[in-house]
């Protein structure tokens, strides 16, 4: 368990599976130093901390950082309940924060890794030297291996079905929001009861969107909802419902459903937005096949994350050329071949990169593929902090039983991914689909049909 160079381990990002990462460090005699933008552990969390994970405590408690959590005297929330974001960042997250003390530094935004004295292009002497991490206060730190776990949060995807912004997606940007609303927020709430509003995504972040605005609708007439997929309808539309071995992921889906069923929202498929317009003080998408929505008040945009690799273009990353996840990674977790199947287990070896000492871990690893576990970063963390101790027996050791959660429709640990799966094993061809009848005469202002 020494430390043969003296130096910590930086981890990036004070979230779940970074401060997962120092515990496991700390207990093999690692000094980790956890740099966390935000002022407070969990800072990305907490900004969805009104949604509702589909894991339950049992599934989101480290063992390590239970371990590293005993002394203090904190309790373990029971096993079987589903904490919203909030929850599980005041109750666990800060908790084990506060326990790792002054190793985790708060304002410590990273604007760049590299090693010392060399840039991405100088081969000679590069092993041997440590990395340097650059701070946005100037600050330069030295340390012996660099843990990216700083998520993707801050870089959802753009309304573009092309990945790119949409013409007009800047200049709408009042009317256009990139998180599941927070409908318990007076302003935010006044922002959608009574209006039309388009959603857009076919991942947990839209059906919670949807089945929140379904709940409005009961209380506010006149809200709305237009269901914007860029796939088909079919049987997998609203993932796995009660075959999901995720239960609440299940319920979720069938929430959406019902939501659709009832009226509440409208559905346009095979919509793929190449362009946002105004219409008075409403906006229409234009779709790249030249169909066009009715006007709607506002817009959700919830197809997506991408990791933020710009601080890393330093280094020698081994990256996929569609999903900006490691190389050995990517076949495990391509949307295109596995909305329908199991990502297994996966650790150091998996998330090796040319650049030895250099990892990304947790939802960045992930680049833009949508299924995510917390279990699974935990069992990365384990992997990489067996490695760096020089422990090759148990980084390689698998120590991680997973669910199978690969219903057709894709979804991951975190509401908030909204991810829509780039292909699937269970949608027909694109189709332009209404779903559900209103009660009552209909609609006057109907969605493109």
């Amino acid at each position: 368990m020494s430390e043969p160079t003296g130096l910590p381990v930086a981890v990036i990002g004070a979230g779940p599976v970074g401060l997962a990462a120092a515990a496991h460090l700390t207990g093999r005699g690692i000094t980790p130093l956890v740099l966390e933008a935000g002022p407070v552990a969990g800072a990305a969390v907490r900004e969805w901390g009104h949604v509702r994970l589909f894991s339950t405590w049992g599934e989101l408690v480290d063992p390590a950082a239970e371990k590293l959590l005993a002394p203090t005297g904190w309790t373990r929330p029971g096993p079987g309940g589903y904490p919203t974001g909030a929850e599980w960042a005041e109750r666990y997250l800060q908790p084990l924060a506060d326990a790792l003390g002054d190793r985790v530094r708060y304002g410590a935004r990273v604007t760049g890794v590299a090693r010392a004295g060399r840039d991405r292009v100088v081969d000679s002497g590069r092993a041997e030297q440590p990395f340097t991490v650059h701070l946005a206060t100037g600050e330069r730190v030295t340390v012996r291996a660099v843990i990216d776990a700083s998520g993707t949060w801050a870089t959802p995807n753009p309304l573009g079905a092309d990945g790119c912004p949409a013409t007009g997606e800047a200049a709408a940007a009042d009317r256009l929001a990139y998180r599941v609303p927070d409908l318990d927020d007076p302003a935010v709430r006044a922002r959608y009861a009574g209006k039309r509003t388009a959603v857009v995504g076919a991942g947990a972040s839209a059906f919670t969107a949807l089945a929140a605005l379904a709940s409005l609708a009961r209380d506010e007439p006149g809200t709305h909802a237009v269901w914007v997929l860029r796939r088909g309808i079919g049987e997998g539309t609203f993932g796995g419902g009660e075959a999901d071995q995720l239960p609440a992921r299940g319920a979720l889906g069938l929430r959406a459903k019902a939501a659709v069923e009832a009226g509440h929202a409208s559905s346009v498929s095979g919509f793929r937005t190449a362009a946002v317009e105004r219409d008075g003080d409403r906006l229409v998408l234009v779709a790249e096949d030249g169909r066009r929505t009715e006007p709607v008040d506002q817009v959700i945009v919830l197809t997506g994350l991408r990791p933020d690799l710009s601080f890393l273009s330093e280094v020698r990353l081994g990256l996929d050329e569609r999903l900006s996840a490691p190389v050995a990674l990517a076949p495990l977790i391509d949307p295109n071949v596995h909305s329908c199947g199991t990502v297994y287990p996966h650790g150091v070896k998996e998330l090796a990169h040319p650049e030895a000492g250099v990892f990304l871990a947790g939802m960045k690893s992930y680049g833009r593929a949508p299924t995510f576990l917390a279990l699974t970063g935990y069992e990365q963390v384990r992997s990489i902090a067996a490695a760096l101790d020089g422990d090759h027996e148990a980084a390689a050791r698998v120590e991680l039983t997973l669910p199978e959660t690969g219903v057709c429709g894709g979804a991951g640990l975190f509401d908030e991914t909204g991810a829509e799966s780039a292909g699937g094993c269970c949608a027909p061809a694109p189709a332009l689909v209404q779903l559900g009848t209103r009660p009552g005469p209909p609609d006057p202002d109907p969605a493109v049909r």
